[in-house]
């Protein structure tokens, strides 16, 4: 047998162009300036980090009750973890340690998905104390900016719960803008 696929032959899968464009989107909102300028979230590795975690959370929890978007939430978990593996040997991290801080950024997503899960059923109190650990973990942010941050956060669960999982699962997605307006 080759050691060739056909799947290597022929390109990528349509499946697996849509997890990276949906991921791709997700990274596109997450450089939004507004987020290192006004809201103060530092512009370091785990700014950013912590930045592509919680918009990649609003994508899986939108697709947790789908049965359908399993395989598809699988894989973009598996695109998240592939980039940071990439991204950490950008940075010049050795091949014997890039698994080990892929396992502890994938520890720290799982936790801070958790915790907004948690935080999205309670009231406003409680999804600005997880915002203000996880998101702003770097930088005490000002209570305005927790305020902003949680609303920001509310008009997704709501934008990604209108928009059809159909259209996630082919790569398709609108965010909310960051100031509350519309897009």
């Amino acid at each position: 047998m080759s050691r060739w696929s056909i799947k290597a032959l022929l390109g990528r899968a349509p499946f697996d162009v849509a997890v990276r464009e949906l991921y791709s989107a997700t990274v596109a909102q997450a450089r939004q300036i507004g987020f290192y300028r006004d809201w103060a979230v530092p512009d370091s590795a785990i700014g950013r980090f912590d930045v592509i975690v919680l918009h990649s959370f609003f994508i899986l929890h939108r697709l947790q009750n789908e049965p359908s978007a399993e395989k598809f939430g699988e894989a973009y978990c598996g695109e998240v973890f592939a980039d940071m593996d990439r991204n950490l040997r950008e940075m010049g991290i050795g091949d014997l340690s890039v698994g080990k801080k892929v396992r502890k950024l994938a520890e720290g997503f799982y936790g801070r998905a958790a915790a907004y899960d948690k935080a999205l059923a309670g009231d406003d109190a409680e999804l600005c104390a997880a915002l203000e650990r996880n998101l702003f973990a770097e930088a005490g942010p000002e209570s305005k900016v927790l305020q902003e941050a949680a609303s920001y956060v509310r008009r997704n669960e709501r934008i990604l719960e209108d928009q059809s999982v159909t259209d996630l699962i082919s790569g398709r997605i609108v965010f909310a803008p960051l100031d509350g307006g519309s897009k």
